[in-house]
This record gives C-alpha cells, structure tokens and sequence, in this order.
C-alpha cells in the first residue's frame, strides 16, 4: 500500500487498516490474546519483538501514539508550542518512551486498553477531519511542523502503525496455533 499523501487517502487507509486490525483482534480466540507474546527469531532485531509481551501492549502501544498526536496538534492549534515527543525523549531514546507506556498500564485489562484503542482511534479520525488537505500535506505550513507535514505524523500514528501491528499479531496467531 503506497503511503498516504492526501487527506482522503490517509482517511481511507488509516480507516481500512484500522478495521482490518479490529477485525483480526476480533476473531482472536481469548486464549490467544492471553497467550504471551514471544518472538524467538533472530531476524526479528527490533526492539518492539521483545519489549511487547501482550496483545494489550501492542494496542497500549497505538493508544498513546495516538494521544501524542492528539496533544501535539491540539496544543499547537491553540498557540502551546510544544514538540511531538516529550521531554525529556527526542527521535534518538523515543524507544525508552515506548518501554514507559506499557509499564504505565501493567495494570490496565485487555479491554480496557481495546476501548482506549477504540476512542482515540475515532479522536485521531476526527482531528484528521477536521484539517485541510493542505494543513495535512503542505511541507511547512504549521510554524511548529518545519521540516515535515502533520500528515505525515498522522499516517504514521494511523495506517502505518495500524499495519505493524496487524503484521505482529499476525505472526504471534502463526506461531501459536
């Protein structure tokens, strides 16, 4: 699937990606979503095959994708200049940050994290509705955003996510049944 580059195609994707992933977490045995994540393979280098030990932590994992859009737009629209990813976290250790959100919800149920899923999903559509294609795609056009396109960040906390998690789940279902 080529990359977004228009509203009405981020719109498209990122709403068939996430109904494709719901649909595959929907018919999931609950078993399956209890077994633990383990990815024994020595291709698999990333970080993410090891931090994720459940199937909650990889829709954790989306939920606060999410909410750092939502925060980063949100604020920004309203003149709080603030950057996409907290202090003290930059493109570099953002990866200790991801280790943080599923130790923040050791304690938050499979359910939950999916209905967290669920609303920021639909929060994150809405905020998309609500720009231009051009707020969306234009190099620049938010003082706040220099050197990319808020589109771009939101293809990559809707679809783009929406696939990797699609892919890891995926390949948990594969190897355990």
């Amino acid at each position: 699937m080529a990359r977004p580059t228009t509203k009405k195609d981020l719109q498209s994707a990122a709403e068939n990606s996430f109904q494709k992933l719901l649909a595959s977490i929907n018919a999931m045995p609950e078993a399956m979503i209890l077994t633990p994540l383990q990815f024994n393979d020595d291709k698999l280098k990333e970080a993410h095959w090891r931090r994720d030990k459940s199937v909650k932590d990889v829709l954790i994992h989306l939920y606060e994708w999410h909410e750092l859009l939502l925060h980063w737009v949100q604020n920004n629209l309203e003149g709080n200049e603030v950057p996409f990813l907290p202090e003290p976290y930059n493109w570099k250790s953002y990866g200790a940050m991801n280790v943080t959100f599923i130790e923040k919800h050791q304690l938050t149920s499979f359910e939950t994290a999916k209905a967290m899923l669920i609303e920021s999903h639909t929060q994150v559509m809405t905020l998309i509705d609500t720009l231009s294609n051009d707020a969306l795609f234009s190099k620049a056009y938010f003082s706040w955003a220099p050197t990319s396109t808020v589109g771009s960040y939101c293809v990559s906390a809707t679809s783009s996510h929406y696939e990797w998690a699609f892919k890891k789940l995926n390949k948990h279902v594969k190897m355990n049944s």
